[in-house]
C-alpha cells in the first residue's frame, strides 16, 4: 500500500471510531475521554520518541514515530482536521529554507 494510502485509510477507520462504542474501541475510548486524554497520549508517545532515540534502538524508534504519528492522526480527526491538510502544510513548505519558513510564521 502506498504511503498516502495508508494515511487515507487509518483516517478513514479514525473517523469511523468517532461513533464506536468505546468499550469495543480503543480510539472511540480516546474520543470518549475527551481532548486532554488525547493531547496527554500525544505527549506520552512524544516522549518514548526521545527515549527511544537517545537509547539509539533504532526498532524501538520507529515503532514509537507510529505509535506518536497514530495518536497525532487521532487528535487530528477528533479537531475534524485530516491527514492531508497536513500533507499540504508539508508541500507547501518543500523546497523553502527551514531559516525562511520560521522566519515567515512570525
Amino acid at each position: 500500500m502506498a504511503q498516502s494510502d495508508t494515511l487515507s485509510a487509518l483516517q478513514q477507520v479514525l473517523r469511523e471510531r468517532l461513533s464506536a462504542d468505546p468499550d469495543d474501541s480503543y480510539v472511540a475510548s480516546l474520543y470518549a475521554k475527551g481532548l486532554d486524554h488525547i493531547l496527554k497520549k500525544v505527549g506520552e508517545e512524544s516522549a518514548e520518541v526521545i527515549i527511544a532515540a537517545k537509547d539509539q534502538d533504532q526498532t524501538a524508534l520507529v515503532k514509537e514515530v507510529a505509535d506518536l504519528w497514530f495518536h497525532c492522526m487521532v487528535l487530528l480527526v477528533q479537531k475534524d482536521l485530516s491527514s492531508e491538510a497536513v500533507l499540504e502544510e508539508l508541500n507547501q513548505r518543500f523546497g523553502i529554507s527551514g531559516h525562511t519558513e520560521k522566519a515567515s510564521r512570525s
